[in-house]
């Protein structure tokens, strides 16, 4: 069971990194899509993600052109503030991709318009711009866990000096 999680010319290397670290934690795959604002060897995105990158299936695109090349007969839903739907108004299945924009200007509203049906949108007050990038994929991506019962994921804890 596994999820995919799309950024589209991320800009911030910490986010990045956060996202990293939440695809890895949850055996979801990440895919870059360039041009980056960062190297892929920015120690910040490093820090951000910690330990985890051993964890990580990453893949890497020129461009939006290449990763939908690359990536046919997909299931793609579309993370925008513009959206008509929230997150929760869809069935997300394994293997569904689910891309983000760039932290300044979202995705290309082109692609938006072409994939209407797919868009989603996080409900917030009518007054705030966005949520940040990585507490948007984590807000998403879990919803997408949650509707798919957590498969493959550990779903229960051990205290380390007592039991349950």
């Amino acid at each position: 069971m596994s999820f995919n999680i799309v950024l589209c010319e991320p800009e911030i290397p910490q986010n990045t990194g956060n996202i990293a670290r939440t695809c890895a934690a949850t055996g979801s795959r990440l895919h870059l899509i360039k041009p980056f604002g960062f190297e892929i060897t920015d120690k910040n995105l490093k820090r951000a993600g910690l330990d985890y990158w051993h964890l990580l299936d990453i893949t890497y695109y020129e461009n939006v052109a290449d990763f939908f090349e690359k990536n046919k007969g997909i299931t793609c839903y579309f993370a925008t503030t513009k959206a008509p739907q929230t997150y929760c108004n869809v069935k997300f299945k394994d293997g569904d991709y689910i891309m983000f924009g760039k932290e300044t200007k979202g995705l290309d509203e082109d692609l938006l318009h072409d994939n209407k049906e797919s868009c989603i949108r996080i409900p917030m007050i009518a007054e705030a711009r966005s949520l940040n990038l990585s507490n948007s994929v984590a807000v998403v991506v879990f919803e997408a866990l949650r509707q798919t019962n957590f498969a493959a994921l550990k779903t229960d804890g051990q205290l380390t000096k007592y039991t349950w």
